[in-house]
């Protein structure tokens, strides 16, 4: 496909494998010129989000026999909900997004990025300069700050990762694209598409009167992702009808925040798949499952057997999502977040203040992590569509990488009609936020912006503590 003229939602359309016929469905509006970049985030966050409304309306005409309804697109809620995390309040109160030693620090060639908001992740990179773990914050970043000065990035680089902890060195997009990571991202599809099996067609009721209309509805979904990514893909199965059972091991921590923000809709709970009980109690739900969707690295839920191929033979017709910071090739299973991948990818530099003084920049929200995870719903919801007429289990591959080679390389410059370049319409976030009292406490959030005409508004049920439900399905 020649890019330079294609609108971003017609790309990530033809790489779902939609009708092109469909896309004059989508309206755009709301004010232009929001999430200001040097790339094109915008048009990454309307595309994703605009594609990910049309496959459900898509799949809602089919379970009502009734024509595609119409999916408008708000510019206004897609960048608030791309900043969700930001506006997230709890009882007033702001969530903390990164830890005092997740930032940027200079190097000896350059800068490197570390991320250790899990405590797990400040230990190890802790323990690679020899420091004891309850080494105070600001000792810590005074040690950190005087190693890294001395050593170059990629050994930097190297050994926290050896050590299972997060630091990557800076590249440009040039560096990032000529080497064996950016190749093998590059050599790949943005949304990998597969068929497992040629297992039946499995039928679900029709919908018939639902308001609002709710084309998941009736289906389960195992939600095995944490942080953003997978569960902003999975909040919006859940918005969309489905039964969303997120499984956590009991001692892997997450955060509290992330899950106030990303938990709408879904149940969680706690299994221990290395125990022969808590496998026993996944392999009962999985036998009712409709859709997994896993966000671990590779190789992670592998080693339980949880393979692709295993879900579909054990639960033919079976739709699988899988989700991964750094796809296919050389780092494919090294642990990263939204981030790191812009640092790695060349975005952080694409969007440096300038000077090499200064620290390489960020994209004005985790485009990355809001993306994928809206490509990986819209992939769901095409999938399950072409199950429903085609039959087979079905597998759709993403990751962080594939969607930042997207943003640098491919997406064109905002083709909205009407944006003004450079140019913002005055933006109140306030309309697309809402307030919702639940076991959390009082949460301010921002709505959904994936729907069309009839879908709902809001989520059904605000998140609970992670892992305090019963680990059974709710629909019949």
């Amino acid at each position: 496909m020649n890019h330079a003229h294609v609108s971003g939602t017609r790309q990530a359309w033809a790489a779902l494998g939609g009708d092109p016929a469909l896309l004059p469905h989508i309206v755009p509006g709301g004010p232009a010129g929001l999430l200001p970049a040097r790339l094109p985030v915008m048009e990454l966050a309307r595309s994703s989000v605009a594609v990910c409304s049309l496959a459900a309306a898509e799949l809602a005409a089919l379970r009502t026999a009734r024509p595609v309804p119409r999916v408008r697109v708000d510019d206004g809620a897609v960048a608030t909900a791309f900043t969700s995390e930001r506006h997230l309040r709890i009882d007033g109160r702001a969530p903390t997004s990164f830890a005092p030693l997740s930032r940027f620090w200079r190097t000896a060639d350059g800068w490197v990025r570390t991320h250790a908001n899990y405590p797990h992740h400040r230990a190890r990179l802790l323990g690679t300069l020899g420091l004891p773990e309850d080494t105070p914050d600001p000792a810590a970043a005074d040690a950190v700050a005087a190693s890294f000065a001395g050593r170059r990035g990629a050994e930097i680089e190297e050994t926290v990762c050896a050590a299972g902890g997060l630091a990557v060195a800076a590249r440009t997009p040039g560096e990032w694209a000529a080497g064996p990571r950016g190749a093998a991202v590059r050599d790949s599809p943005l949304v990998d598409r597969a068929r497992l099996d040629d297992a039946p067609v499995r039928r679900t009721a029709p919908l018939t009167g639902e308001s609002p209309l709710l084309p998941l509805a009736g289906l389960r979904v195992l939600d095995l992702t944490r942080v953003i990514a997978g569960p902003v893909a999975t909040r919006t199965l859940a918005l969309l009808g489905a039964d969303v059972l997120r499984i956590d091991a009991p001692k892997l921590p997450e955060s509290p925040d992330a899950h106030g923000d990303t938990g709408f809709g879904k149940r969680s709970v706690d299994l221990d798949l290395a125990d022969r009980r808590g496998w026993a109690v996944f392999d009962e739900l999985l036998a009712g499952a409709d859709v997994v969707v896993i966000g671990y690295r590779p190789g992670s839920v592998e080693r339980f057997g949880l393979t692709p191929e295993s879900l579909a033979a054990r639960r033919p017709g079976v739709v699988i999502g899988r989700l991964s910071a750094w796809g296919h090739g050389p780092w494919a299973g090294r642990r990263g977040f939204d981030s790191l991948v812009q640092v790695a990818t060349g975005i952080a530099s694409a969007e440096a203040p300038g000077g090499a003084e200064h620290p390489p920049g960020a994209l004005p929200a985790q485009a990355l992590d809001h993306g994928t995870g809206y490509l990986l719903a819209a992939a769901l919801l095409r999938a399950l569509t072409e199950q429903h007429e085609e039959g087979g289990s079905r597998l759709v591959t993403l990751s962080l990488a594939r969607t930042a080679a997207w943003l640098l390389d491919e997406l064109p410059a905002d083709t909205r009609p009407g944006t003004r370049d450079g140019a913002a319409d005055p933006y109140d976030p306030e309309k697309w936020l809402t307030e919702t009292d639940g076991p959390l406490g009082r949460l301010r959030h921002a709505l959904p912006p994936v729907g069309f005409d009839g879908s709902p508004a809001d989520w059904s049920r605000p998140p609970g503590p992670l892992g305090s439900d019963a680990p059974a399905w709710l629909v019949p």
